[in-house]
């Protein structure tokens, strides 16, 4: 049995990590305010990582700005990694984006920020970079309310985030390995077709509206950077089997 602490452990991704590590037999250990641990300003970190093994960092932030992406993922990361050195966790697991590397774009360049404190950083860490979930499009949904549901124009190779949650908790378990390989999706999809998908299968009558994202950055997410450019794991998972199973 070990102790693993999960860093947004409330949120989508890290209650899956939390479940799957209980049903592993191992002792999760959630790092979020509403647990009394602040990752942004470090309150109460050292306590809650006394005799954790491993921590799985899936925080994140809902932003385009690249000002507070920085501050976010850079304060988190640094106040995470040092706790975790002071004591003595020896295995630091972080959730990245496929394609961060490739894409100007202000979340991402937060992102990029995390990866290179975490690689760089005291305690040996593992990044993995997966692609867009197949709970994307609804997310995207939800942040513009209204009878128009601007679709971006973006290719993306999504992947059901549980199937993110088991490959985290199976990196976890296992030694550092610096970059992971890609793990991506089974199929490649147009992101305002998936929008749409969406839209009809909870009978909605909103209209979906392809808007391209600004600039270069905006260009690449749709010619494909956001997509893996090697092997590496691959969810089973499809988009149609995801949607039918949600909204049954």
């Amino acid at each position: 049995m070990t102790t693993v602490a999960v860093a947004g452990g409330t949120g989508l991704v890290g209650r899956m990590v939390v479940e799957r590590l209980h049903a592993a037999g191992n002792v999760p250990v959630i790092l979020a305010r509403s647990k009394g641990v602040d990752v942004l300003t470090g309150a109460g970190l050292d306590d809650a990582l006394a005799r954790v093994t491993a921590i799985v960092d899936v925080t994140n932030v809902t932003t385009n700005s690249r000002r507070k992406a920085l501050a976010f993922f850079g304060a988190g990361t640094r106040n995470l990694l040092a706790a975790a050195e002071r004591a003595g966790v020896n295995h630091h697991v972080v959730l990245s984006i496929v394609g961060c590397d490739r894409v100007h774009f202000g979340y991402y360049e937060g992102k990029r920020r995390q990866e290179e404190l975490a690689l760089a950083g005291p305690v040996p860490a593992t990044v993995l970079r997966a692609t867009q979930f197949h709970e994307f499009p609804a997310q995207v949904l939800a942040r513009v309310p209204g009878p128009f549901a601007l679709a971006p124009r973006m290719r993306s190779q999504t992947i059901a985030a549980a199937e993110v949650a088991d490959e985290l908790v199976r990196l976890a378990a296992g030694p550092a390995v610096g970059l992971a390989p890609d793990l991506a999706g089974p199929e490649v999809h147009e992101m305002p077709d998936l929008i749409r998908r969406v839209l009809r299968a909870r009978r909605s009558r909103r209209i979906a509206l392809p808007v391209p994202i600004p600039g270069a950055a905006g260009k690449a997410m749709a010619n494909g950077a956001l997509l893996p450019t090697g092997d590496g794991p691959r969810g089973r998972v499809t988009f149609a089997e995801w949607l039918a199973a949600t909204y049954a």
